[in-house]
């Protein structure tokens, strides 16, 4: 939660009125401190008048059940009245309840609906999870060409699970010309970005690879992360 709320805290200054600026602040700082009656008691009103920060923080209480009963369905209210002001991380997350069917009722076209909106934004979660839904056709039309587009994306931000889908679609020739080179790349990249399954995934390729192409895999990895993707 308070990760998540860190975030938060830098958007004060945008808020119009002092006053609600100053309650906010008073919730954000109980909430850090695991008081969530205090920060549901300033949050709730501010919501109600159509905070977008307090609509947001709101949701991931009830998503997560700290200081309420936990709620999917009253998180996705509030998710959604942050995401239709354009904060992409609520529109992340209501196409994650649409994903899940958590809240409301599994229907991966809405889902693909507020995944698109966040990671125009530029979102990477976001783009990631499009590029998915892209692969496997859930929502949209399955497009390879779409995903990868998706994926890079993310993947030049940094994105562990989106660099470890390019090192996919490299591996099986998926939109763009088989090649192990290009997969152990951004495998490399992926697990050193902390994604659980690319050290292997990137091992294998290893296997089917002369010594010469495997440091030019390992060298092409370093030169990406070095220049920032």
């Amino acid at each position: 939660m308070v990760k998540h709320l860190a975030v938060i805290l830098a958007f004060l200054m945008t808020l119009s009125a002092p006053v609600m600026a100053q309650d906010f602040q008073k919730g954000f700082a109980a909430a850090q401190a695991g008081d969530f009656a205090t920060a549901l008691q300033e949050w709730t009103p501010l919501a109600e008048a159509g905070d977008v920060f307090a609509q947001y923080n709101l949701a991931i209480m009830y998503d997560n059940g700290e200081g309420v009963p936990q709620d999917y369905a009253e998180a996705v209210k509030w998710y959604r009245l942050a995401a239709e002001q354009g904060i992409a991380k609520a529109q992340y997350s209501v196409g994650r309840k649409y994903r899940q069917g958590r809240g409301v009722l599994q229907d991966y076209k809405e889902a693909a609906k507020w995944y698109r909106l966040a990671a125009e934004q530029g979102y990477a979660k976001s783009q990631t999870t499009l590029g998915l839904l892209y692969s496997t056709g859930q929502g949209v039309p399955q497009n390879n060409t779409e995903a990868i587009k998706w994926y890079r994306l993310a993947a030049e931000q940094g994105d562990a699970k989106a660099q470890n889908a390019l090192g996919a679609m490299y591996e099986f020739g998926l939109t763009v010309l088989q090649d192990n080179i290009m997969a152990h790349m951004w495998y490399n990249i992926a697990s050193a970005n902390g994604d659980g399954t690319a050290g292997a995934q990137r091992d294998e390729r290893a296997g089917l690879m002369t010594n010469a192409d495997i440091s030019k895999a390992q060298a092409m990895a370093r030169e990406c992360i070095n220049s920032g993707y």
